[in-house]
């Protein structure tokens, strides 16, 4: 059985990983009631790894590049996530260090491989 496209793509598989991590703290603010932190954690971790799925299911190189530029805004949106939940003292700084750092590293990676595309 042969694997999707994505599966073999470096940026999906740290996405992956990333939206792992996400998770585990997006459970955390759920056990504490805090719903809406919680939702927005889960959802956007889900969401960088999906528009770089997408982006592999379209034959159209704009249109690909477009699911990656919304892969790209995902990973900001979580960057800023992040920070402010280290300001409200719910994740702590290395945790946050360690997530900004990744998603800082995969934008980019996000971007070169938008670029690479013809």
């Amino acid at each position: 059985m042969s694997d999707f496209r994505f599966e073999n793509l470096e940026i999906w598989k740290e996405a992956i990983q990333i939206a792992l991590l996400l998770f585990e703290i997006g459970d955390k603010m759920h056990d504490q009631k805090l719903w809406r932190f919680a939702d927005q954690i889960h959802g956007v971790g889900m969401s960088i790894s999906n528009n770089i799925c997408e982006s592999t299911g379209i034959i159209m190189i704009n249109e690909q590049r477009q699911f990656l530029r919304y892969a790209k805004r995902e990973s900001y949106e979580a960057a800023n996530t992040i920070i402010l939940l280290e300001l409200k003292s719910l994740i702590t700084s290395s945790m946050k260090a360690q997530l900004y750092n990744r998603l800082n590293i995969l934008s980019g990676r996000i971007q070169a491989y938008a670029n690479s595309l013809k």
